[in-house]
Order: structure tokens, then sequence, then C-alpha cells
């Protein structure tokens, strides 16, 4: 009989040092444990375990963590797949800014797209970016008709509506808003045919550029003063309408020596080819060489209103300046010269007709 041989040809010299193991029928069918008194025999101990004696799991198969390979040496453990494991549940309380459900979150300015408020208000003048984050911790800024206190707010310049203590700020670049002093003798238009010195001259420069510009309301030739101009369609219209009440003031030096009944008359009005009309205020501030210099204010705005009112009762009006339109004041402003309207000017003027 040939000795059992390896694969490469070489004979096995293990076989040869091992012994024949006794049958069970040798040993007559009994345990060597009996003998020894419940003490496993040696042969037991020493005998290899097979194939058929691996460790075997519920399923009957073979554990392979026990498992040999064909040489004898233990097969590695095949990696398994990490099991997804549950998720965590933490118990911990939300943040203040953390909400399970968007029906808990609060009511408030929407956060979308567009310019942060801060800055907002600092390219409008209003103050630094530092100090207009202030004013908004404060609450003296309002969006919208609604007062914000969130930092960080975006809002797009061209639609939305910014106050600041109630004041309308006007955040829009495009928006041009201006005081006119108009000289005496200039036509209160945009072009003469006739040739004649207009206001159109005046910002003839601006026009060139692009913007289109409105006078709001007109000045007869003889009467000089404040006369504004913006491109603010809507405003313009509003200022000019007799609805919004738009106070204006002006001085006059009329003829003769005004009587203490003038004023009162005046305000309690005076009927006149087109309706009645009436003045706001009347204050009598000089009369020298037979001729007064008064101050009135009034929201009418009918064609030569000043001048008809004061010919009604026996003063023909010589000199006529306008002075004030709402917030905006005509101060020392040489004649013929232009000025951009300052931010509260502008904001006391859309805050009169209710922009």
């Amino acid at each position: 009989m040939k000795k059992p041989a390896r694969r490469d040809g070489t004979p096995d010299r293990n076989n040869n040092n091992k012994k024949q193991r006794p049958t069970r029928s040798e040993t007559g069918g009994r345990s060597d444990r009996s003998e020894a008194g419940g003490r496993p025999s040696r042969s037991e101990t020493d005998r290899r375990p097979t194939r058929s004696d691996s460790v075997k799991g519920k399923s009957g198969r073979p554990d392979a963590a026990a498992a040999k390979n064909k040489r004898g040496k233990p097969k590695s453990a095949k990696p398994q797949r990490a099991q997804a494991q549950a998720p965590k549940i933490s118990n911990a309380k939300p943040a203040r800014h953390q909400y399970a459900d968007a029906a808990d979150r609060p009511a408030g300015p929407p956060q979308g797209d567009g310019m942060r408020l801060q800055k907002v208000l600092a390219q409008a003048g209003v103050a630094s970016r530092r100090a207009a984050e202030e004013l908004i911790s404060q609450g003296r800024v309002e969006v919208d008709g609604r007062i914000v206190i969130e930092q960080g707010l975006r809002i797009d310049p061209e639609n939305a509506v910014v106050r600041v203590d109630g004041v309308r700020v006007v955040v829009q670049k495009d928006l041009v808003h201006l005081a006119l002093n108009k000289p005496r003798g200039w036509q209160s238009t945009m072009s003469d045919d006739l040739g004649r010195p207009c206001v159109g001259d005046i910002v003839s420069e601006r026009v060139a550029a692009g913007q289109r510009l409105f006078h709001v309301g007109r000045l007869d030739a003889d009467t000089e003063g404040l006369l504004l101009l913006t491109n603010d369609g809507d405003l313009a219209h509003r200022l000019m309408h007799p609805s919004f009440e738009v106070s204006k003031t002006y001085l006059a030096t009329v003829s003769g020596a005004l009587e203490r009944g003038v004023g009162k008359k005046l305000k309690e009005g005076v009927e006149l080819d087109d309706g009645p009309a009436k003045v706001d205020t009347f204050t009598l501030l000089d009369i020298n060489e037979g001729k007064s210099l008064v101050r009135v204010t009034l929201h009418e705005g009918r064609k030569h209103i000043v001048r008809r009112l004061f010919e009604a009762v026996g003063h023909p009006v010589i000199r006529l300046v306008r002075t004030d339109i709402g917030a905006v004041a005509l101060g020392d402003q040489r004649p013929g010269t232009l000025r951009v309207l300052g931010r509260g000017e502008v904001g006391g003027l859309y805050g009169a007709v209710g922009l």
C-alpha cells in the first residue's frame, strides 16, 4: 500500500507518526470515561477535531470561525455588512430659533432675496450700517407698514416702502427730487415755442442725460420762488391734486397799507369768478412807503389764486414769491439755481400725500 503523498508529490510525514485509533468495537462500546472515574481518556483528548465536529449554529450549518481550509488552517471569517442602526432619538429641547413645525414660527417680514435693510438705509443717507442696525433694534424702522426688529432682513429697494421714525425714506436710486428757485420772468415749462427762457433751460443737462423730470405745478412768469421737479410721476400728481391739500406759503408785497379787517376777511373766504377761496393763515409782516408785506398760506391750486384774492380785497399784488411747499422751504437759495432735496424733505412730501 502506497503512502499518501501531498499534491506536490512529496510523502506526507505527519501521517507516519500517527497511531491507528481504536474503533468503538475494539473498546467494547464503552467510553474510557467510565474507566477513569468520569475523566476523559488520553485518546479522546488527543483526537483532532474533524470537519463534522465543527461548531454548528442554530441553523445546523458549520460556524465559519471554526472551519478550516484544506491545509488545516482556520478559515478567515467573511466580512459581514454592517446593519443599519435605528435612528437615535434626542430628548434635548430645541433652541429658540428652531421650530418643529412651520406653523409655530412667528409671523414676520419675509427674508427673501434683495438687499439688507441696514445697507439700504446706509445708501439712502439715513445712517451708517452700524447706526442703522441700532435703529432697527430700537424698533424705529418700518417696512411696508410693519415694524422690523430683526437684523439681516432683505428687501427690494425698488418696491419696498421704508420709514424711519414715521418718515418715508426713498431708497430708489433712480428717483430725483429737486428744488428750483424760479427767477422772475421765466416760464414754468420744459420748452417754449417763442424762445422765452423757461425751466427746461435750467435742467437741460439732466434731460440730455436721460432724466425725465416733471415740474410740480406752475408759477406764472411774474411770480418767482420755489418750484419742485421730480421724475416720480405719482408724487407729482398727488402734490398738485387739491384733494391732498398740500400747503403752499407765499410772501406777497401788495399796494397800500392793509386795514385791520383784511386778514379776517381772507380767512373767512372771498367770492371769486370760479367760486369761493380763502387762505389758511395770514400774517402782516411790514408796512412801508405805501406797501405792505404779507405772508399767507393756503392749499388752493387754482391759477393766479393769490393775486386774485388780494385783488378782490382792494390790494393788488406788486411782487409774489413762493417760499414753501409742504415740508420743503426755499431758504436762501439763489434765483435760477437747483438743489437736491434732503431726506427729511423728501420724506415729508411723501408723507403729505400718503405715499
